[in-house]
């Protein structure tokens, strides 16, 4: 038996494996946006609220309190500020480096599954129109085998086979739906945890240069006073 032969031998097999497939496929997808659905609703925040409380806080130098008040909230915005405050005797740099380490670990977290959602949005149209090109061999295949049934046979299996198209859409669809929607969501939030950090640093540097400013002015002072004795 030749490579043909043995291809030839799978192909017979139809279009109903490659249904079946599409089935489990669309279980999973669904499973994954519910899942993703109620992780994202779980997020919700007021990040208004928190992002003018911290800069009110950060900037009267209420460190502990701002701390209190990220702890106070569960969204993943807080969750990166107090990565951050937890190091602002540190500075600003360093501040800065723990709130974006800890943003890509909540970026992993918020992205997770999303890719199988876009890779089945993408390919599941491909995967029906091969569950129907197996139908139309096997169709063909029939028609070869029983001749007497005449273009019946093939029409009956070629419409057979179309359902495997059909079904490949019907999957692929909601999956965009679902990817497409949830990455703004991502977005959303990556740009709620980029505001706050921004907040955040902003304040640590305002009262670094203004330390810095006034150690300055302190040292010119002395120099005049010594300059002044010194005459």
């Amino acid at each position: 038996m030749n490579l043909t032969q043995k291809l030839l031998a799978f192909t017979l097999l139809g279009a109903e494996w490659v249904l079946w497939l599409l089935i489990f496929l669309s279980v999973i997808s669904l499973a994954i946006a519910i899942e993703r659905g109620l992780y994202y609703f779980s997020l919700r925040t007021d990040f208004a609220g928190l992002a003018d409380d911290l800069r009110k806080l950060l900037l009267d130098h209420r460190f502990a309190e701002s701390r209190k008040r990220v702890d106070s909230e569960k969204g993943l915005e807080a969750e990166v500020a107090r990565a951050g405050l937890a190091d602002c005797e540190r500075g600003a740099d360093a501040v800065e480096a723990a709130m974006l380490g800890a943003k890509a670990r909540v970026k992993l977290r918020l992205e997770r599954n999303l890719a199988f959602l876009g890779t089945l949005g993408s390919n599941a149209p491909f995967i029906g129109l091969f569950g129907t090109v197996l139908g139309i061999i096997k169709a063909f295949r029939d028609l070869a085998a029983n001749q007497s049934g005449g273009i019946a046979i093939v029409m009956a299996g070629i419409s057979e086979a179309l359902v495997a198209t059909a079904v490949g859409l019907l999957v692929a669809i909601p999956a965009v739906v679902f990817f497409n929607f949830y990455n703004r969501q991502v977005r959303g939030i990556s740009s709620h945890i980029d505001a706050v950090m921004q907040v955040i640093l902003a304040a640590l540097r305002a009262e670094s240069s203004a330390h810095h400013d006034s150690a300055s002015d302190d040292a010119k002072g002395k120099s005049r006073a010594k300059a002044a004795e010194a005459s």
